[in-house]
């Protein structure tokens, strides 16, 4: 079975953008950015893999599931099929219809179709975003692959929204760290069942 693995960047403080979606907060550079590419170049947006001259196949991840807000940040840097080189959904009981050919629009109930994306065959999911859709989507999470920036925001956009709480804790195991000289440490998580 697939698993859903929730990849994004956080501050220290748990924000993983502005409260009107902004990541430019988040430092560009250091040596944290080749390691990690080398290992998932798939999370880059197609843009960015063909100005870099990134041609490898996907590695890790076949699939990208975004939210609205997390869509409509690619959607203001000028794409609105921002991973073509992965299977693309968009999580929305907003939009009236899919924003490209290329995306798919999941309009209700996520974790239903999460878990019939997880009996298909193929490479992992990545969960690339935003914080209220991993909080509805957390039951089905297997793991976590966090950037951990050093920093403090103070407030923004929680790493799992700011909905109600859980009854029960959803608990993980680290499987693996690495602090980057420059500061940026990279911990992933594996959910215990």
């Amino acid at each position: 079975m697939r698993k859903l693995t929730y990849y994004v960047a956080s501050t220290i403080d748990g924000f993983i953008a502005t409260e009107d979606g902004s990541v430019d907060f988040f430092p560009v550079g250091g040596d944290h950015g080749p390691a990690i590419i080398a290992q998932y170049p798939e999370t880059l947006p197609t843009k960015v893999r063909e100005a870099l001259g990134i041609d490898q196949r996907n590695r890790y991840f076949d699939t990208v599931l975004m939210g609205r807000k997390t869509h409509d940040f690619g959607v203001r840097t000028g794409t609105s099929s921002p991973y073509a080189h992965l299977r693309q959904f968009v999580v929305s009981t907003t939009l009236p219809e899919s924003p490209d050919p290329a995306v798919e629009l999941i309009s209700a109930d996520p974790l239903a179709k999460v878990r019939e994306l997880k009996r298909e065959d193929g490479l992992g999911i990545w969960l690339c975003g935003g914080g209220e859709l991993a909080q509805v989507l957390l039951p089905e999470i297997d793991q976590i692959f966090l950037k951990l920036y050093p920093m403090v925001l103070g407030q923004g956009r929680s790493l799992f929204g700011s909905g109600p709480r859980l009854p029960d804790a959803a608990r993980f195991r680290m499987i693996t760290s690495r602090v980057f000289e420059d500061g940026v440490a990279f911990m992933k998580y594996s959910r215990i069942r």
